[in-house]
């Protein structure tokens, strides 16, 4: 039975090899070009339907076709394919003084081949003439358009195809179909005085050269007899590598073949091994390549190449010794062998002794991280205040909750570090932060620091739950956050969701909120220095959480809070902060008032691709107003839904927070009483009415805001023996 059984294997996998071949007897030559397997000449010579080639008889004798299009040459290693490409016409036809067309279409739907994106280029010749290229069957796909004018033939430059007489533009990947379309620019009857044709092509990058002739004659289109040389990119199957090498019909047979996926479209490509050469698609045919018959000669001098299978291997005289770093023979000294002998038995014994070393020093080291972050003065608080809920964490307890921090658990990357998932034991997910640094200012105090952070407990707050100390820098344990962040809702990857205005105006309301309660409510005072969308997070009710996973460090108000390094993020940095260096309450005003901006126009706070007149969204927008064109700035969907006192009053306040004097603009705790009082104002409009008498948009004290009174918070914060002249960062 087992005998019949690897009978069985030996045949089905004798047939797998012979279906990857072409048959006996198949031609491997039409005219002068070379068919190579998987393309073949008739049936059953080529690997399918797709790679059959029509060897027809014309008047210059056998010539390789693709349908109608006439084969050049076939690469295997490269997976290209030079054709002869139809030229579309689009001339003026003397007798009838009409404009005759000629428009080609080209269709590898169902061929396993696509237009070279790299080897070709949609080239227009001709004078007033626009042509562009498209998907007949397809109308929402791409489409490459190309302009080309020029007023006389003495504006032409031979070589030059910019734009006047000839023009170029490149094509997407993965095209398979592409129909050509002339569209007439201009009625200028004059410019058919010297140029009866224009023509539009997909034509290969290296070897088209703009002449000034192809204007005035119809030399382009005569000279490959209405073709010109284009490139095709073929790929076997639609599968991945990995999906192929399971399927019976992966196609690279040979032992010493590799698979490549297709860089243009699908599937996948088959390659040679190195030190081997030939078409890896036939069996036996990768061939071993003798590396000593190449020149240069890949050894040294003086000494003997010895072809390998795959390889070449060198050796030296008796007496020398092949260096492979130096590709030299030197002398083969016994007393140096020794030596190095005896070096790397003394590495050995010493770093055997270090590791053994390092291993009874690990727990003392770990116990001087705890100490040197305020690990026991920690400890003494949390001892006298019984019931805080903030733990002390180990090491070995954060890499098993992030399986080792592993980089399937990375939930993102700061400028202060990275940010990990973790699953504790009470099966509770947190969010772990690895901090990159620490000022040095701040590590004795870093306990104690922790400690003022976790009892801070606001609804729109991120809440702390614990840190490490045993490690040389600190690392953070907050609560987790599952459905992503403001910038995820207006730019990233959740924008497609069509969230109403209203929500976004209620989750910006809430970070206010949060904000405020840093500001006003929390001591000592806690200022963020990073406030931004992607800082803005959503629970699980979509409820906006203030965060930005960052070290937290307490800084004096003395000539330590002078900072030599820029804090927060480009796009939203207060301009007074970069002069002064000095961050208060008031730079997070102006940083939200650019969060503001980006719900009210959908733009990002700064555009890195734009001239530098329109890199800054809030210098555009500030612009705007000056220039009474706030539209302009505006998210089309939204002046369409939204009332255009809502969008006024949110513009005017987002303007008084990014006023350039820090002393004008408006208090956190202000800017969240006028987003409450806006949010009622967009449910109740009739309240609008009686409620603007002393409203800050319209000019007045920044002490009142409208018709709402005040946030509520939740009780009071227990005050914490803190410095009173001192303000919190979190960074």
């Amino acid at each position: 039975m087992a005998s019949m059984l690897l009978i069985g294997v030996a045949i089905m996998l004798y047939l797998a090899s012979i279906s990857a071949q072409p048959a006996p007897g198949c031609k491997t030559h039409c005219g002068d070009v070379e068919i190579p397997y998987p393309f073949g000449i008739g049936t059953d010579c080529a690997l399918g339907d797709g790679f059959e080639i029509k060897c027809n008889k014309t008047a210059n004798g056998e010539k390789p076709f693709i349908f109608n299009v006439e084969v050049l040459n076939i690469s295997v290693s490269r997976g290209k394919t030079r054709v002869l490409n139809r030229i579309s016409t689009y001339c003026n036809d003397a007798s009838t003084g009409r404009m005759k067309r000629d428009q080609w279409w080209l269709d590898f739907s169902t061929r396993p081949y696509r237009f070279s994106n790299r080897d070709n280029n949609l080239v227009v010749i001709g004078c007033n003439t626009l042509a562009y290229i498209y998907n007949k069957y397809n109308r929402t796909g791409y489409t490459t358009a190309c302009a080309s004018v020029c007023e006389s033939p003495s504006a032409l430059t031979n070589g030059s195809c910019l734009g006047v007489g000839c023009c170029q533009n490149a094509i997407p990947k993965g095209l398979r179909r592409y129909d050509v379309y002339f569209y007439r620019v201009y009625n200028d009857s004059d410019s058919w005085q010297f140029n009866p044709c224009s023509y539009a092509a997909l034509v290969e990058t290296e070897t088209f050269n703009f002449s000034s002739n192809y204007i005035t004659t119809k030399r382009f289109n005569e000279t490959y007899q209405g073709r010109q040389p284009m490139v095709l990119d073929w790929a076997i199957g639609n599968a991945t590598c990995e999906m192929a090498r399971n399927m019976s019909s992966y196609a690279c047979r040979h032992r010493n073949s590799e698979c490549v996926d297709s860089t243009n479209g699908p599937g996948y490509l088959c390659n040679c091994s190195s030190g081997y050469e030939g078409n890896p698609y036939v069996p036996d045919g990768c061939k071993d390549v003798d590396e000593c018959k190449q020149k240069p000669n890949p050894c040294p001098k003086r000494a003997v190449c010895h072809n390998t299978v795959g390889g070449h291997r060198c050796s030296c005289r008796p007496g020398r010794k092949l260096n492979e770093e130096t590709n030299s023979c030197n002398p083969d000294i016994n007393l140096i062998i020794g030596i190095c002998i005896g070096s790397i038995v003394l590495v050995i014994i010493i770093f055997c002794t270090r590791v053994i070393f390092e291993r009874r020093q690990l727990t003392n080291v770990k116990k001087q991280y705890f100490q040197r972050h305020g690990g026991l003065l920690l400890f003494e608080k949390m001892k006298s205040d019984q019931g805080l809920a903030f733990t002390v964490f180990t090491e070995a307890e954060l890499e098993q909750a992030t399986n080792k921090f592993d980089k399937s658990q990375i939930l993102g990357h700061g400028g202060h570090g990275t940010v990990y998932k973790g699953i504790m034991r009470d099966n509770i997910s947190v969010a772990i932060k690895r901090c990159i640094l620490i000022d040095d200012r701040h590590k004795k105090e870093f306990g104690k620091e922790m400690l003022i952070l976790s009892q801070i407990n606001h609804k729109n707050i991120v809440k702390l739950i614990g840190c490490c100390l045993e490690v040389e820098v600190p690392m953070l344990v907050y609560e987790f956050i599952p459905n992503g962040t403001l910038f995820d809702l207006v730019h990233g990857k959740n924008r497609t969701l069509h969230i109403p205005f209203s929500s976004l105006l209620r989750i910006v309301n809430e970070a206010a909120d949060g904000l405020a309660f840093l500001h006003s409510y929390a001591n000592p005072p806690i200022i963020h220095g990073d406030v931004k969308t992607s800082n803005i997070l959503l629970d699980e009710n979509h409820m906006a959480k203030v965060s930005d996973f960052g070290a937290s460090i307490l800084a004096p108000t003395d000539e330590a809070q002078f900072v030599t390094m820029v804090q927060g993020t480009c796009g939203y940095l207060d301009p007074e902060y970069m002069q002064t260096c000095q961050l208060t309450d008031k730079s997070d005003v102006y940083s939200f008032g650019v969060v503001i901006l980006e719900i009210l126009t959908g733009q990002m706070p700064l555009k890195l691709e734009s001239n530098d007149t329109q890199r800054s969204l809030s210098s555009n927008f500030l612009l705007a107003m000056k220039e009474n064109n706030l539209d302009a700035m505006l998210d089309s969907q939204i002046k369409e839904h939204e009332s255009k006192e809502l969008l006024r009053g949110l513009a005017e306040l987002a303007k008084h927070c990014l006023d350039m004097c820090s002393d004008n603009r408006p208090s956190m705790k202000e800017v969240s009483e006028e987003l409450s009082r806006l949010r009622k104002l967009s449910k109740h409009p009739w309240l609008h009415r009686g409620t603007e008498t002393e409203s800050f948009l319209a000019g007045q004290s920044t002490s009142s805001f409208g018709i709402e009174e005040s946030t509520e918070y939740p009780g009071k914060v227990e005050e914490m023996p803190m410095n009173q002249s001192s303000s919190y960062y979190v960074r």
